[in-house]
């Protein structure tokens, strides 16, 4: 039927539960009692925030608010940024949005990023009685799931209570679908569960409908309209006035080894670029000690941000251990290596760094963001590096010609341009399930 008539179109569920599913329940169920511990151990790990650990058995710390309440769920920091739009976007229209996701990284961006209004809580571990605890207090009237992070008891207690759930920016890598091909039943049961995958390619919503996902569709990638990230104009303007005319790169969301590849290029490079300023903005903060020590231990001279030091002239390595602040980073450096590439992880988002104006070097690993890095490759609007060697020898040829790294940093923008539109065509398929949500308020 149609909305109009007030009625969606309904979920044809299994009648019955794979069997590894059934234990899975059955196992979290019984491991719920000792949630505590896990989480004590995870605070002290940093893992955790001290004063928020209620929320993750469930118990909500703030109010919900009257009338239809959106929810939208991401694993982290990525996850996020990619929803600031369409977050906005709800928030227009006057729907209250609950946002949830799993990391301190994340919680610490939605008090900067999210829009005024919007409520974040950390999401319950994945045990039926805390999200029982969980949807019984917010009761949200739609659900989206941003990417992958998909946890069993919750998309099961969420179908259990007739929330429609959807899919949005749907990422599947090859490595994933693999990953999930092994476990194809008790996967199918749980896309089953959802009313629409919106995925950010055609090969990922291949991937999604082999695996059992229903209505199945390419939107584009959300995180392809993401605006340039903010920025604090005096912090800027004072590092700036710090960093003069001392040339500049940016290693951005590094990963383990990835740190010491980018402070050999740097001591390489002095040679023939004797100002040289390298920044090194770790993936996660909490490492920048150990990244200077292994610049220390490279003969470089080192300030960290955390500590509140400055870039000054005697500094070959800034290391910003912060969190939130690539915003600023981004805007030092007409070059941007981006982690995650060389190390075996999958890559990282490219997208700011170009909205920025950065011309991007990136390793082999890039399976997370691997269309993206493809077109942009294709056009020249980024660069690929095997190994340390590489890296240095690109960087330097960039470093000495202004005009071939303008030329790739304007290939790049004009491919994201082109790319883009990824968050029109989401809200326009989230439309029928926002119009059902203000029916049923008016008939309330």
């Amino acid at each position: 039927m149609s909305v109009a008539s007030g009625v969606l179109p309904s979920r044809v569920l299994p009648s019955r539960l794979p069997l590894t599913l059934r234990l899975y329940q059955w196992a979290s169920a019984a491991g719920a009692s000792a949630a505590p511990q896990v989480l004590a151990r995870r605070l002290k790990r940093g893992k955790e925030h001290p004063e928020r650990l209620p929320e993750r058995l469930g118990e909500a710390s703030l109010a919900r608010p009257q009338g239809p309440l959106v929810w939208v769920h991401g694993a982290s920091v990525g996850e996020m940024l990619a929803a600031v739009p369409l977050i906005e976007h709800l928030r227009a229209q006057g729907f209250a949005v609950l946002v949830t996701s799993g990391t301190v990284s994340s919680a610490a961006l939605a008090e900067q990023r999210l829009p005024d209004g919007t409520m974040h809580q950390f999401i319950p571990l994945d045990a039926p009685r805390f999200v029982r605890r969980f949807l019984d207090h917010w009761q949200p009237g739609l659900a989206l799931f941003i990417e992958s992070d998909l946890w069993p008891n919750l998309i099961l207690g969420s179908a259990e209570r007739k929330i429609p759930m959807i899919v949005i920016n749907g990422r599947l890598s090859e490595r994933s679908f693999g990953r999930w091909q092994l476990v194809h039943g008790s996967i199918a049961a749980l896309l089953s569960r959802f009313d629409l995958c919106l995925a950010q390619s055609a090969a990922d919503a291949e991937r999604y409908a082999q695996l059992g996902a229903p209505r199945v569709s390419s939107t584009g990638n959300l995180k392809l309209d993401v605006p340039a990230p903010p920025v604090d104009e005096t912090a800027l303007q004072r590092l700036k006035d710090i960093i003069g005319g001392r040339s500049v790169i940016v290693a951005a969301s590094t990963h383990p080894g990835e740190e010491a590849a980018v402070i050999a290029a740097h001591r390489q490079l002095r040679a023939k670029f004797p100002t040289l300023l390298t920044v090194i903005a770790p993936r996660h903060p909490a490492r920048g000690e150990s990244i200077a020590e292994t610049a220390k231990l490279a003969g470089s001279t080192v300030a960290l941000r955390s500590r509140r030091t400055q870039p000054m002239p005697d500094i070959d390595v800034y290391v910003a251990d912060t969190l939130g602040e690539l915003g600023l980073i981004y805007r030092l450096a007409p070059i941007v290596f981006m982690g995650g590439s060389l190390a075996t992880h999958g890559g990282q988002n490219p997208i700011e760094a170009i909205r920025l104006g950065a011309a991007v070097l990136h390793g082999p690993h890039v399976w997370n963001f691997g269309e993206i890095y493809a077109m942009l490759d294709a056009t020249h609007g980024a660069e690929a590096v095997t190994d340390e060697h590489a890296l240095t020898a690109r960087l330097g040829e960039w470093l000495a010609d202004p005009a071939a790294r303008q030329a790739a940093a304007d290939a790049a923008a004009k491919t994201l341009d082109q790319l883009g539109g990824g968050l029109k065509r989401t809200l326009a398929a989230l439309d029928p399930y926002l119009m059902q949500l203000r029916l049923e308020q008016r008939t309330s």
